[in-house]
C-alpha cells in the first residue's frame, strides 16, 4: 500500500469498528482460547503496552514494524514482538508506556509518533501481561536504532500481512506448552505467532475494512 493511499484512510481507522476477540482469535493458540476474561481477571495480571507503527519506506511503500527481541532468560526472549513492555511506575499511562518502550527499544521519537488509536487488549497466559496495543505512524522512514533487548528489526510491508498467503500453521515447542499447533504469520521468513499475532490479526482486519 503507497503510504500517502494509507494516509488518506486515517479518519476511517479512527472510526471503523475493530474487531475484537473474534479477529484476535483467527491466530491464537488454543491454549490461548480457554481463558475467560473471569479467569483473567483473577490472575491479576500485570499492565503492558506496545506499538504498532506504519511508515514509509524509500519506496513509499507502508510498513510496520517488528523486532526480534534478544536471547535472555525470559518466556519471551528470542520472540516476535512489537515495541512495548510493562508500565512503569513512572509512567503516567499506557500509551506513555507503548511510547516511551518504542523509543528506548527501536530509537524512533515519541515526539515524532502519531498515534491512531487503542486496539483490543490481549492476554498472554505465560508472563501474565495485559498487553495494550496501540496503532501510530510516522511520516518519514526511521533510522532504528536498538537497544540491547533487540535482536533485529524486521521491517514489513502492510500488503505481506493483508496478504492470505502469509497465514500458515506450525507444530511448536515452548517453555510451556509442547507439540502444539499454532496459527501463525510467516513474515520476512519469521514466524510471527501468540499475542503478537493476535494483535495482527485484529490489525489486518481493520486495513482490510478500508
Amino acid at each position: 500500500m503507497d503510504f500517502d493511499y494509507f494516509l488518506t484512510q486515517l479518519s476511517k481507522l479512527k472510526e471503523l469498528p475493530l474487531g475484537g476477540i473474534d479477529s484476535q482469535f483467527k491466530m491464537a493458540p488454543e491454549l490461548r482460547k480457554g481463558f475467560s476474561l473471569e479467569n483473567i481477571q483473577d490472575k491479576n495480571p500485570k499492565e503492558s503496552a506496545v506499538l504498532s507503527m506504519f511508515y514509509p519506506d524509500n519506496n513509499h511503500n507502508t510498513k510496520l514494524v517488528l523486532m526480534l527481541r534478544s536471547n535472555y532468560k525470559g518466556v519471551h526472549a528470542s520472540q516476535i514482538s512489537f515495541p512495548g513492555g510493562k508500565k512503569e511506575k513512572a509512567d503516567s499511562n499506557l500509551l506513555h508506556t507503548a511510547l516511551r518502550e518504542t523509543e528506548e527499544e527501536i530509537g524512533v521519537l515519541k515526539s515524532d509518533i502519531t498515534i491512531i488509536r487503542e486496539l483490543t487488549k490481549t492476554y498472554i497466559p505465560p508472563s501474565n501481561f495485559w498487553v495494550h496495543p496501540y496503532l501510530a505512524f510516522v511520516k518519514e522512514t526511521p533510522v532504528f536504532t536498538p537497544n540491547y533487548e533487540v535482536e533485529k528489526i524486521i521491517e514489513v510491508l502492510l500488503s505481506d500481512l493483508t496478504d492470505d498467503k502469509s497465514l500458515s500453521c506450525e507444530n511448536l515447542t515452548t517453555s510451556y506448552m509442547e507439540n502444539i499447533d499454532v496459527p501463525c504469520f510467516k513474515l520476512n521468513n519469521y514466524v510471527v505467532w501468540g499475542a503478537t499475532a493476535m494483535i495482527l490479526s485484529e490489525i489486518k482486519d481493520l486495513i482490510k475494512l478500508v
